[in-house]
């Protein structure tokens, strides 16, 4: 394994089902600032695809970018995930509400109160007693400009671990989103080089059809001279209808890709028609392949990044339940003007203040705050497990994508040599033919070798770039930092 042994370190973290070390201070506050913004601005996607050196690939990506609907779900769902990390990381801090309120009593004297006051012997004889004569209604309106606060001290960390989670959750979206563009750019440049390998094989088809038609043409002229049997004018007939059949598979094959690759594109099928010139000869990649792969390519990878963030968000997750089984305390309170009388509403001695506080301790809630606990611990474990999963996949994906493009890159180097012989013996028989020294027959046959010579190796080249792919995808992206500058 070329990389198995320097991920130890990340597979033992991965595999572990207890909660993980403490973040370094680094990741801690790029965590605290995209639980108090929302913002991680940190990812700068990097245009792996040039590596294959075709302009018209290049052309095609910047479409799929601007146009994908696959691509721009995701950005709604990032989206979400920042609006629910701004929420989250709200409930640390006052909250301050202005007021402006109207309230009116009106109420006969002799009900409520005035009864009690009645019963009690205290009623309106008692009043006129003094010379006081109530009315026989109360009416009171009352004018109220006031702020009101709400604040939770969160000395156990619980808000602060839930908006360190909702962040978690975000970074986990944002690696979701990278994943979401790298599979619909890899789609579409794997939908590309089979339109352009199905493109090539549809025409060197076509000249195979016209080869298999002047070789049933000598076939049948020869038995009419009596000079070939009638079962080898059956055969060159059977081969000319097997390669004429072909071709209306090749046909519908490639109007499959193009729409695929419409789909890709958002749906601009006018634009595919001049994005995609008839002659597509995509140029051999650019880039070499280094013969190590680092093992830190492996954290950036969208997968891996999005289960890390999860397990930390689970681990999170664990510290806001726990925090929930000790005390809390909250303050609340109201300040403004209060008047009956609209020339007292800004009068300063109109003044009133209300505050409270409370200190809360659960007491007894049937088991729902502890399983609360268990579940975030259990939902820990799950996440851990997995990240160590994602971590396995990515070191197995790597080592097969090394292999495959490896193995392919030999293949094209033999099928270019097949090829290179097939054309010197096409040549060869050609000046023979020419020379009247072979006739038309060994001419057509050495010209139907190269033509199967050229379609195995516009299929392995075919396959080199699906190779080439499969690693660009297996490494989330581009395979050194520096790769596309």
């Amino acid at each position: 394994m070329r990389i198995a042994a320097s991920l130890t370190g990340l597979l033992v973290a991965a595999c572990s089902l207890v909660p993980p070390t403490p973040l370094p201070e680094a990741a801690s506050d790029r965590l605290e600032n995209v639980a108090a913004t929302g913002v991680d601005g940190r990812h700068q996607p990097l245009e792996w695809w040039k590596s294959f050196a075709d302009p018209v690939l290049d052309r095609v990506m910047e479409t799929a970018l601007d146009s994908s609907y696959d691509l721009a779900e995701a950005v709604a769902r990032v989206d979400q995930a920042r609006a629910r990390a701004r929420i989250a990381a709200a409930a640390r801090f006052p909250t301050a509400q202005a007021s402006l309120g109207a309230s009116r009593f009106d109420a006969p004297t002799n009900a409520g109160l005035g009864a009690q006051l009645d019963e009690l012997g205290l009623g309106s004889e008692v009043t006129e007693a003094f010379g006081v004569t109530l009315p026989d209604r109360l009416d009171l309106t009352t004018y109220t400009l006031g702020a009101n606060f709400a604040y939770e001290a969160d000395f156990w960390g619980r808000h602060r671990n839930a908006a360190l989670a909702a962040g978690a959750e975000h970074l986990a979206s944002e690696a979701d989103f990278q994943a979401a563009q790298i599979g619909v750019l890899a789609e579409t440049v794997a939908t590309y080089l089979e339109i352009v390998d199905l493109r090539c094989q549809r025409r060197l088809a076509t000249e195979m059809a016209a080869i298999f038609e002047e070789q049933a043409s000598l076939a049948a002229a020869g038995y009419e001279r009596g000079l070939t049997d009638v079962r080898d004018v059956y055969a060159a007939q059977r081969s000319l209808a097997d390669a004429q059949a072909e071709l209306p598979r090749m046909t519908s094959r490639l109007a499959d890709a193009e729409g695929r690759l419409w789909i890709l594109l958002g749906g601009h099928r006018a634009e595919l028609e001049s994005l995609l010139p008839d002659a597509l000869k995509p140029a051999a990649p650019s880039v070499p392949v280094p013969t190590g792969i680092p093992a830190d390519l492996l954290t950036q990878r969208p997968d891996v990044s999005a289960a890390r963030q999860r397990v930390e968000a689970a681990r999170f997750a664990v510290g806001t339940h726990r925090a929930a089984l000790l005390p809390s305390l909250s303050l609340s309170g109201s300040i403004g003007l209060q008047a009956t009388e609209s020339g007292e509403w800004f009068d300063p001695d109109q003044w009133f203040e209300n505050l409270s506080a409370n200190l809360l301790l659960p007491v007894f809630q049937g088991g729902r705050l502890r399983g609360n606990v268990a579940l975030a611990e259990a939902q820990l474990a799950e996440a851990g497990a997995a990240f160590g999963r994602s971590v396995v996949t990515a070191v197995s994906e790597v080592e097969a994508a090394l292999t495959g493009l490896e193995s392919s890159g030999r293949r094209v180097t033999l099928l270019r040599t097949l090829l290179e012989a097939a054309e010197a013996e096409a040549a060869l028989l050609e000046q023979r033919y020419l020379a009247g020294v072979v006739d038309y027959g060994g001419y057509l046959g050495a010209r139907q070798l190269l033509v199967s010579a050229e379609s195995a190796l516009a299929g392995g080249k075919r396959d080199l770039g699906y190779a080439r792919l499969a690693l660009h995808r297996a490494l989330g992206g581009a395979w050194t930092a520096d790769t596309e500058d």
